[in-house]
């Protein structure tokens, strides 16, 4: 089987529901690659918010993003995605149209910093409420480095809990489909 690249994957998927003026969120920012892409959707009147609990990852964001024409659509918020509920305006709760995740550890960075499953499951549960009808949120998920089996499988069965009359959820692979495997789950609110 052909691997293919997840992150290209979720961006296909999400720029076929993300339009100029809607909000999204990147809920761990990273080295910014996704806050990008996001803000590149929703500009010049939308919104992006990117959480990240270290400051090289919002700084990094920061740069990638700078020479954007509309620098003001992207707010970057130094705090867990698990807190993403408090930190989006209340008057944008139900109306996010895109939730990126990409889970694990900050490319380039201190790999014993990692996303938490007890938070990632914190965020989700906040990212499923802050959705939109039609929306979608992305999880990134990468077993096979310290706490990435126990998350991924974690994200795996909280995608498995939820209401099938309100979300629709898919896996894809990024090569062979087995435990080791990149993989990026996708949850669509449907109702």
């Amino acid at each position: 089987m052909t691997r293919i690249s997840l992150v290209k994957e979720a961006h296909n998927l999400i720029k076929d529901r993300l339009h100029p003026g809607d909000i999204a969120i990147d809920a761990t920012v990273g080295n910014g690659h996704d806050a990008l892409f996001l803000v590149e959707q929703v500009m010049p009147t939308g919104r992006v918010y990117g959480f990240d609990i270290q400051q090289a990852a919002l700084d990094s964001t920061r740069s990638r993003c700078g020479p954007l024409s509309h620098p003001e659509c992207l707010t970057l918020i130094h705090a867990s995605h698990a807190f993403m509920a408090e930190k989006i305006p209340e008057q944008y709760h139900g109306k996010i149209s895109a939730i990126m995740f990409n889970l694990g550890y900050l490319p380039g960075g201190d790999k014993n910093i990692i996303t938490r499953t007890d938070s990632t499951l914190q965020a989700l549960n906040n990212a499923s409420r802050l959705l939109a009808t039609e929306g979608l949120i992305t999880i990134l998920a990468y077993p096979g480095h310290a706490g990435g089996n126990q998350e991924t499988d974690q994200v795996r069965d909280w995608c498995a809990q939820l209401d099938t009359k309100l979300f629709s959820v898919n896996t894809v692979y990024s090569a062979e489909h087995k435990d080791s495997a990149p993989r990026l789950f996708t949850v669509r609110k449907i109702g």
